[in-house]
């Protein structure tokens, strides 16, 4: 039986076009796999090709989107299920509420706002729900490097990594969705620092 997969991406028209199309791909091989598309419900940019690949090979898609960004991200009315919530933390919600797992494509700060909220959860143990990033092209290696950093500097915990998937390839990235990771357990050091 097939996943809801949340999939975190770009609504920006200002990239590369190549990562648009790579969306498409994401699409295509969700469908392919026989999952479900959870999304931000625009359909501009990432957002709307993620989509569009998923309903071109036959998935079923859900776009939740906020009331006051149906013109800005330019509502996808052709959704199988158009979800429109007040605001944004009601529309993080709902994505959350209806997905089995999250695929985070390369995006602006709305994308890693949703990623670290997920992560953070995840590591938390909040939920056990998959979490990949799926960087083909690199974007966020600067973010993979910061976070390593913030373990050597001992700001976040090691574990961090072990409620995170990360590849470059679309394949190895289902892969690792559907195979799933184990829940990450948090302890009282997660919460609390020992005395020097």
């Amino acid at each position: 039986m097939g996943l809801a997969i949340c999939v975190f991406c770009a609504s920006s028209t200002r990239i590369d076009p190549k990562h648009v199309d790579f969306a498409e791909q994401v699409g295509a091989e969700l469908a392919r796999r026989g999952h479900t598309l959870v999304s931000g419900g625009g359909r501009i940019s990432s957002m709307g090709a993620v989509a569009r690949g998923a309903r071109a090979g036959g998935a079923h898609t859900v776009g939740v989107i906020p009331e006051g960004l149906r013109h800005v991200e330019v509502s996808d009315e052709d959704s199988d299920e158009l979800v429109i919530t007040p605001d944004m933390r009601s529309r993080k919600g709902e994505m959350d509420r209806r997905s089995d797992a999250f695929l985070v494509l390369p995006g602006g700060i709305g994308t890693l706002e949703e990623l670290f909220e997920i992560w953070t959860s995840r590591t938390l143990g909040m939920h056990d729900k998959p979490l990949v990033v799926l960087d083909p092209y690199g974007v966020f290696a600067p973010l993979r490097e910061l976070a390593e950093n913030l373990t050597e500097l001992g700001f976040a915990r090691p574990k961090i990594f072990d409620a995170i998937g990360w590849t470059a390839d679309l394949g190895e990235a289902f892969d690792l969705l559907e195979r799933g990771r184990p829940q990450v357990e948090p302890t009282a050091e997660d919460y609390i620092e020992a005395e020097p």
